[in-house]
């Protein structure tokens, strides 16, 4: 009898629930778990850009100085960090050392993750989860990446005897390039399909770095850039790179393939950018913000992942969204802004049509195409982004979701209170 009763109240209390309302996404109850900072750093082109000689570290600890000046929060309040990365096999390393160095005392954890594309919204899931569910108080999330000093892949070849199991497991070894060719070819995403949507998302970025509107977003982070010379020469980051003015259909319809050997749709112009930059969330339980005094930005509602064939793993976002949508019994037409990750154009032209998405409301300012995709900083960097747009409408619901190389796709809801 007892357990038919935990039973019952497990269903009432479900997200969804009749009697779920008082916790559901827009809700405001003491045990929520609020962002009360969310910055990121300038996103600047790999091996050319403002931080082609940036170190990991250093980046990292340029940025928790920031987090540290601008939210007037007492360092040792913080237990625990995440941040995503997936290129450095050193990163652990490296994020506890800038933490130290950007001054949390060593009785505050830190530790990577690596979800690939999805890493960012993962460490913010962690950290989150972990305030929810009272193991900390008050945590730092978000993503690192430098894809300038990152990326070679490991010189030993992937075991045979493992991926020569089935066809799906030698599949998750494959380039990304492949499997947007694959999306593209598989449901009937055109060469054009793409760079017009590519060309949308310049010029959306374009128009939104013009206005301003990444400015509140961004810290100017100041470093070092060897010149041609070899001589060293002091910089300050502060805007995005990635966005050429200009950009339009007609010229991203001239570059070449760049993956001629799987396909002839996916170029330099109408995929994700190779990219350096971070971004950083603080995270803690509404009645701790209260009684800190610290203003409350966004409600984390939720997050989830879906898995999927490898070999189109960039459709990911059209499953992790509706499983999401469903967990938390909320539409589509309930967000206002939907940040999707462009890693190709294939796949953000698949999930747009395939969901239906109101493509006024996904990427408002642009995605990855124009602004760059630094892997293990992506997740965060999508919501520091759209809570931004959320503040400058007055609206409320942000929707975040990019798919995941292996075959996977994330997704996650946030809600705007500032």
């Amino acid at each position: 009898m007892a357990l038919e009763r935990i039973g019952s109240l497990v269903k009432q209390l479900a997200p969804g629930s009749a009697l779920s309302s008082m916790y559901g996404p827009q809700s405001k109850n003491p045990d929520d778990v609020v962002i009360t900072l969310a910055l990121r750093t300038p996103l600047t082109k790999a091996k050319k850009g403002a931080f082609k000689d940036t170190s990991v570290e250093y980046m990292l600890y340029a940025l928790l100085k920031e987090v540290n000046k601008r939210s007037g929060l007492d360092p040792a309040l913080v237990e625990d960090m995440t941040f995503g990365n997936v290129l450095d096999v050193n990163a652990a390393y490296k994020v506890r050392a800038a933490a130290l160095a950007a001054g949390f005392p060593n009785t505050a954890g830190a530790s990577t993750v690596n979800r690939f594309c999805s890493s960012g919204l993962k460490a913010t899931a962690d950290i989150a989860h972990s305030i929810a569910n009272n193991s900390i108080q008050i945590g730092i999330a978000g993503g690192i990446e430098s894809m300038s000093m990152g990326g070679e892949r490991a010189a030993k070849a992937f075991d045979e005897a493992v991926v020569n199991i089935n066809q799906e497991a030698s599949d998750c070894m494959q380039p990304m390039g492949w499997t947007s060719e694959n999306v593209s070819r598989d449901f009937g995403i055109t060469r054009e399909d793409m760079d017009r949507f590519a060309a949308e998302s310049f010029t959306r970025a374009e128009k939104a770095q013009k206005e301003g509107l990444f400015d509140e977003e961004i810290v100017p982070i100041p470093t070092r850039v060897k010149g041609p010379d070899g001589e060293w020469k002091q910089v300050t980051a502060t805007r995005d790179e990635g966005i050429r003015p200009g950009t339009n259909f007609e010229s991203l319809s001239k570059i070449r393939a760049a993956f001629p050997q799987w396909g002839p749709t996916t170029t330099g112009g109408n995929a994700s950018q190779v990219t350096d930059g971070a971004a950083a969330l603080l995270l803690m339980k509404r009645s701790t913000a209260t009684r800190l005094g610290q203003p409350i930005l966004a409600k984390y509602v939720g997050s989830t992942v879906a898995g999927l064939a490898p070999r189109i793993m960039g459709i990911g976002p059209s499953i992790a969204i509706p499983k999401l949508l469903s967990i938390w019994n909320v539409t589509l037409a309930d967000m206002d802004v939907i940040e999707v990750n462009e890693a190709f154009a294939s796949m953000a032209v698949y999930c747009r049509d395939k969901l239906g998405l109101d493509w006024s409301k996904m990427n408002p300012r642009g995605g990855a195409i124009a602004l760059g995709h630094p892997l293990g900083a992506t997740g965060a960097r999508q919501i520091v982004t759209g809570l931004s747009e959320l503040r400058r409408t007055g609206k409320k619901m942000l929707l975040v979701s990019m798919c995941i190389g292996t075959g996977q796709g994330m997704a996650g809801i946030l809600v705007n209170e500032a």
